[in-house]
C-alpha cells in the first residue's frame, strides 16, 4: 500500500515543501529511508518503529520504504519523525486518510511522546501559502504555529493524539499567540546614565532614523551602559516585523518553549571572539548568524577593534543591503539582516588618550595607536552614520543628582519621528526609516534647502568626506528635522549632522583644526537643551 503526507525542510530562514511518500510491500521485513537524508533522518526509522509499537499499533511484517521528495534536497533534523510515522500508519491501514490537506512536523521519542522542533513558524507560513488547511505540531510549538493566521493548528503531545488529529477525530486548541515582553521594571532606563548629554542626544537621533552609531571614549565613560539602554528608545515592532524576527529566532532555536510572537526588538551583543559564520551566518546548510538574529533590532559590538578583521569586513554587505547571501556546496540561502549597528571602542590601546587628568595616564606610542586604529578598516568606519565621542565623567557629574530624561520620554519623540517617516515613505517598498533611503528617493524625499546643500558641499571639501558620507549626513539631517517636526532640511540640521558624523578624531587621528566646532557645536547645544524647538539660523563662515 502507498501513502503520502506533507512536511517541510528548512533552508536558511525559509521553509521548503517536502512530500513524505511511504510504500509497504511484500518481502523481507525492513525499514528504509531514502531522499538524501542526514543521519538524524536515517535514525527516524528506529524512532518511528519503536514509537508506533509503544503507542499501541502493530505494524505488518512488510518492507517499509520511505522517500523524502524531492530527492536532490538535503533533509536534516528529526522534525520528519511525526509525518513519517503518520504516513506509515496510513499506508498500513491502521488509520484512515486525512479529510483535509494536512502538514505535520515533530520529533518522536521512543515512548511515542512528541518533542518540540525549531522553525515551526516559517513552516506554518509555508503551509498557509501552499494551501494546507491543517497543521499538526508539538504542543509546545502550537502558540508559535498559530501566528500563521487562517491555518488550523493542532498541538499534540503523543503519536496517538497526532493520529486522532490527523483523521479529524480529535482537535486541540492552539496555544495563545501572545507577545512575550520583558517586565518593565527590569529594563535599564536612560535616566540612570549620568552626564553624557551629547551621547544621549546622538542615540536619540540614531533611534529615530535607525542609524548606525560608533561610541568612542575611555574605559568607564558609560559607552556600554548607554548601548544597553538603546533598546528602550526604539519603537515597538509592527506585526509584520515581529513575524519576521520570530521566524528567524524559531529557525535558530532561540524561542523558549511555548513562546509566541516577539514583542521587543532583538538586541544581540556577541563576544569579540565570534567567528565569521557565527556573526553573519553560515554552515551547511546555511544557518542564521547574529546579524540575522538582530533583524529589525539592534546589534551591539563592544570593544570593536578586538573583533576579527574578517568578521568585521563581512558586515559590509548586510549593512548596505539588509541581507546576507550565504553560498555553500550543499545549498545557498539569502538571510535577512536589516539591523541597527551600535559599536563601542577605546581611543587607544590603554584607553586614556585625550583625557585631561594630570599627570597624563596615556603611555601609548604613536605606532601602538596607529596599529590599534587600523584594526577597524576605513570602509567599516565609513558605514557608521554617527561617530560619537563619550568623554570621561567628572566627580561632580558622578556624585550629583540624576536629572536626565527617562527612556519613555525619549521613546515618545522617536516614535513621533518614525511616524512622520512612515507617512513620507508611503508607497515605497522596503523603506521604513531614513537610514534605508537610497538614490533618487533620498534626493526627492529629504527636501533639503539650497543653503543646507551648500553647507554640506563646503563640509565635504573641508573634511574630505566620501560620497557615502555625503548621503549619510543628508539622512541624519533629515532625521534631525523629523525630530523637530520640520518639513524641510535646513542648514542647522546639516550642521549638527556633520558634527555627529565627524567626531572621529580619536579614531582617525584628524587634527582638531579641520573641524569647525564653534558653529556646529552651537546647533547641537541648542537642540540638546530644547529638543522640541528649532534654533535660529547659524552662520556658515569657515565651514
Amino acid at each position: 500500500m502507498h501513502a503520502s503526507l506533507r512536511c517541510a525542510a528548512l533552508l536558511g530562514t525559509s521553509a521548503l515543501p517536502i512530500d513524505v511518500q511511504v510504500d509497504l510491500a511484500l518481502g523481507l521485513p525492513g525499514f528504509v529511508v531514502v531522499g538524501l537524508p542526514d543521519m538524524a533522518c536515517v535514525d527516524a526509522k528506529v524512532r518511528c518503529a519503536t514509537a508506533i509499537r509503544n503507542s499501541g499499533y502493530e505494524l505488518p511484517h512488510k518492507r517499509i520504504t520511505v522517500n523524502l521528495a524531492p530527492g536532490d534536497l538535503r533533509k536534516e533534523g528529526a522534525s520528519f519523525d511525526v509525518p513519517i510515522a503518520l504516513a506509515v500508519l496510513q499506508a498500513a491501514g491502521l488509520i484512515p486518510p486525512a479529510t483535509v490537506a494536512t502538514l505535520a512536523v515533530g520529533e518522536l521519542s521512543l515512548s511515542g511522546e512528541i518533542l518540540p522542533v525549531r522553525g515551526v513558524l516559517p513552516i506554518a507560513l509555508l503551509a498557509r501559502a501552499i494551501g494546507v488547511e491543517r497543521m499538526i505540531v508539538p504542543e509546545v510549538n502550537a502558540a508559535e504555529a498559530a501566528l500563521a493566521q487562517g491555518l488550523e493548528v493542532h498541538g499534540v503531545r503523543t503519536l496517538a493524539d497526532a493520529a486522532a488529529a490527523f483523521t479529524g477525530e480529535l482537535a486541540f486548541p492552539p496555544g495563545p499567540a501572545e507577545a512575550t515582553a520583558l517586565p518593565a521594571e527590569t529594563r535599564p532606563d536612560l535616566s540612570e546614565v549620568r552626564g553624557q548629554g551629547f551621547c544621549k542626544r546622538a542615540l536619540e537621533i540614531a533611534a529615530a532614523g535607525a542609524h548606525s552609531a560608533l561610541l568612542v571614549g575611555p574605559p568607564g565613560a558609560g559607552k556600554t551602559m548607554l548601548a544597553r539602554r538603546m533598546p528602550g528608545l526604539l519603537p515597538a515592532l509592527t506585526f509584520e516585523e515581529a513575524v519576521e524576527a520570530t521566524s528567524i529566532w524559531s529557525v535558530a532555536g532561540k524561542l523558549r518553549h511555548g513562546q509566541g510572537l516577539l514583542s521587543e526588538r532583538p538586541f544581540r551583543a556577541p563576544h569579540h571572539t565570534i567567528s565569521v559564520a557565527g556573526l553573519v551566518g553560515g554552515g551547511s546548510p546555511p544557518r542564521p548568524g547574529e546579524v540575522s538574529l538582530a533583524h529589525n533590532g539592534l546589534l551591539f559590538l563592544d570593544e570593536l577593534p578586538e573583533f576579527g578583521r574578517a568578521a568585521l569586513e563581512a558586515l559590509r554587505q548586510p549593512l548596505e543591503d539588509g541581507e546576507v547571501a550565504v553560498v555553500r556546496v550543499r545549498g545557498a540561502a539569502v538571510l535577512p539582516a536589516r539591523f541597527m549597528l551600535l559599536a563601542a571602542m577605546n581611543p587607544c590601546p590603554c584607553g586614556h588618550e585625550g583625557e585631561t587628568a594630570t599627570p597624563a595616564r596615556c603611555n601609548c606610542t604613536v605606532l601602538q595607536k596607529e596599529g590599534y586604529r587600523r584594526r577597524v578598516s576605513g570602509p567599516i568606519l565609513d558605514r557608521f552614520d554617527l561617530h560619537v565621542e563619550a568623554r570621561a565623567l567628572s566627580p561632580s557629574e558622578l556624585s550629583g543628582p540624576s536629572t536626565g530624561e527617562t527612556s519613555d520620554a525619549v521613546r515618545a519623540r522617536v516614535e513621533a519621528a518614525r511616524a512622520r517617516q512612515q507617512e513620507r515613505f508611503r508607497g515605497l517598498r522596503g523603506v521604513h526609516a531614513n537610514s534605508q533611503l537610497r538614490g533618487r528617493a533620498l534626493r526627492e524625499l529629504c527636501g533639503a534647502s539650497s543653503a543646507a546643500l551648500a553647507l554640506l558641499a563646503r563640509s565635504m571639501e573641508r573634511l574630505g568626506l566620501s560620497a557615502r558620507a555625503h548621503d549619510r549626513i543628508l539622512k541624519l539631517a533629515r532625521t534631525i528635522a523629523d525630530l523637530e517636526n520640520v518639513r524641510g532640511v535646513e542648514a542647522p540640521h546639516v550642521a549638527e549632522a556633520v558634527q555627529l558624523r565627524c567626531l572621529d578624531r580619536a579614531v582617525t587621528g584628524r587634527s582638531a583644526e579641520k573641524v569647525p566646532t564653534h558653529q556646529l557645536a552651537r546647533a547641537a547645544v541648542l537642540r540638546a537643551n530644547a529638543p522640541g524647538t528649532s534654533p535660529g539660523p547659524i552662520t556658515q563662515e569657515g565651514t
